[in-house]
């Protein structure tokens, strides 16, 4: 067996050790980028250590520690209070109010789960007092979340960009972020439809109920299982753990509960900030990394009693994750891995197949793994590809890839789907899960070929 081989199948062993074993991802990278690296490849562990992504980390660190301190001064509360009283009576919108809460809080930094365990209780509570459908109002959330997740200032957007420019191919950040987007809203429209949206719109309530914005319990490095086999399943909160099964063993950073004020000259400010960060990084093209850092130095310094609860509050797990993967990944380069999986894609009779396979490859994986790992994995992956004369565009292929490995996060088996499932009410949640479960599936077959047609073949 070539040395080339033996990192693909250890890459692949990851995957199913993290999918079954209460194991962070990263972990088994760095490992697997030491083991493999000095044993396969001949490097010394500072040529290993050269590989690991500084900028990455970075930004991971920077915009995650920004919206810590947002969530924890209550400016996320604030907001989604005011979203929830535009709804005025207005049942048909409480769907697309809870649609565009979970977009802008990825899209400000937050990690697709985060966001989903913040608005799913407030949008389920809301499906079963206004007999809204459980399941439009729960996929409404997390394709809210994934329609926001490529901004360039989000999680996902500052891991597909900074792969897609080390490995030095054309980067178009508001077209992955565009095509997130509209896919997501786009499917949200039809599911919309499908399941009520025609019948809400003709009913009102005179009054909306005020709702009240539930604790959100925010997660430390997890020490405990995975419960749905998603290495992003560490950001669930103690009760969305109890709901899996058993007690839950995570470390949980409590936050004080009550009542906060709204619209505070702190929580003004914070939004400014956020603000600042979006246009500094948009107009001027700084590092989304050192601004946030920057902005958040400034809020921490307000109140300095918040930033060591924010810090503690940082996606260690999706950063120790992506930075692990990405070092391995820097392994397989030097090796020449990337070149002669490339080489092997490219060789195939047909290109435009080739690249559907890869499309199948990337929503397959995520919809049992991670999707951070799979973009940090794949992208590199397809590079010899892409670089090739195969008539595949590399800015069309790269958008397709990032919305298929991550609008298949609807499952109930990846960590946004379980937390649907855990805050439905009043429902029979056997019923739910072969919903959902169905549901997932349909996505996992069809969004490849569809994104494969719209992406790749259609340009070319």
């Amino acid at each position: 067996m070539t040395p080339h081989l033996i990192s693909i199948y250890a890459l692949m062993a990851m995957f199913v050790v993290a999918t079954i074993w209460p194991i962070n991802m990263g972990v088994l990278a760095f490992v697997g980028a030491f083991l493999v690296g000095t044993l396969m490849a001949g490097q010394t562990t500072k040529e290993i250590i050269a590989g690991f992504p500084g900028g990455l980390f970075l930004t991971l660190v920077g915009i995650t520690w920004l919206f810590a301190l947002a969530q924890n001064n209550g400016t996320i509360d604030w907001l989604v209070r005011m979203a929830v009283r535009a709804v005025k009576g207005r049942i048909a919108a409480i769907p697309w109010i809870m649609f565009g809460i979970s977009a802008m809080l990825t899209a400000v930094g937050a990690v697709s789960p985060g966001a989903v365990a913040i608005v799913a209780p407030i949008a389920l509570g809301f499906a079963f007092r206004y007999h809204i459908s459980p399941l439009l109002m729960g996929l409404m959330v997390v394709h809210g979340a994934q329609a926001g997740g490529f901004s360039p200032i989000s999680i996902y957007g500052g891991i597909t960009n900074g792969v897609v420019q080390k490995a030095g191919l054309p980067l178009s950040e508001m077209t992955t972020f565009a095509a997130s987007f509209l896919v997501n809203a786009g499917v949200a429209l039809i599911l919309f439809m499908v399941l009520g949206g025609r019948r809400l719109m003709q009913m009102r309530s005179d009054t909306v109920e005020a709702v009240a914005v539930p604790h959100v319990e925010i997660a430390r490095p997890a020490t405990g299982p995975q419960i749905f086999g998603d290495s992003e399943a560490e950001a669930l909160s103690r009760r969305i753990g109890e709901e899996g099964g058993g007690t839950s063993n995570r470390l949980v950073a409590e936050v004080e509960e009550g009542d906060q004020p709204d619209g505070t000259p702190y929580q003004i400010v914070t939004l400014l900030g956020l603000v600042a960060l979006a246009v500094l990084v948009l107009a001027f093209n700084l590092d989304i990394g050192f601004v946030a850092l920057t902005i958040g130095l400034g809020l921490a310094l307000w109140a300095p009693t918040m930033q060591k609860r924010a810090m503690a509050q940082v996606a260690w797990p999706e950063i120790m994750l992506i930075t692990g993967v990405s070092t391995y990944v820097a392994v397989l380069e030097h090796m020449g891995t990337i070149d002669f999986v490339g080489d092997s894609v490219a060789g195939m009779a047909s290109p435009m197949l080739a690249a559907l396979m890869l499309f199948f490859i990337g929503a397959v994986v995520s919809a049992f793994a991670s999707s951070t790992a799979v973009l940090g994995s794949l992208i590199p992956l397809a590079v010899p590809f892409l670089q090739g004369e195969s008539g595949v565009g590399a800015i069309g292929f790269i958008a397709g890839m990032a919305v298929a490995s991550t609008i298949v996060d609807v499952s109930p088996f990846s960590t946004n789907g379980a937390l649907v499932l855990a805050n439905a009410h009043g429902i029979d949640r056997q019923a739910f899960f072969r919903k959902l479960l169905n549901y997932g599936a349909i996505v996992t077959i069809v969004a490849p070929v569809v994104l494969w047609l719209i992406f790749v073949v259609l340009p070319g």
